[in-house]
């Protein structure tokens, strides 16, 4: 099952769960309204728990930065999985989105996003 949680305690920190595919993204997309009901300057979507992806995955994120910058906000992506990164790389979207190197990150290191 795929969800998007907030992370209690924490305003504009949520978490992201299961898979971001072609089939799975009408839902997450969905549910993705959560995200900018919060009122915070800045959001951060933890991937950690994103199991599978595809490049539909890497559109809704895209898409995700686009709303976030219509609403002025900031959003962030931490905890990217390897198969995400290397379509963004593959499809030349690191120079859109700046990628931080992941070998040495701080818990609070923001790994993709968009200021």
């Amino acid at each position: 099952m795929n969800t998007i949680t907030p992370v209690v305690g924490s305003e504009g920190r949520f978490r992201l769960a299961g898979e971001l595919s072609f089939t799975t993204v009408p839902q997450v997309y969905a549910q993705g309204g959560v995200l900018f009901d919060s009122k915070a300057a800045t959001l951060v979507l933890d991937l950690s728990g994103v199991e599978r992806t595809d490049s539909a995955g890497l559109a809704l994120l895209v898409e995700w930065l686009r709303q976030a910058r219509r609403r002025q906000q900031n959003l962030h992506f931490r905890n990217i999985p390897a198969q995400l990164l290397a379509i963004a790389k593959a499809s030349g979207l690191e120079n859109i989105l700046p990628l931080v190197n992941q070998e040495t990150p701080s818990k609070d290191t923001l790994l993709m996003g968009v200021s």
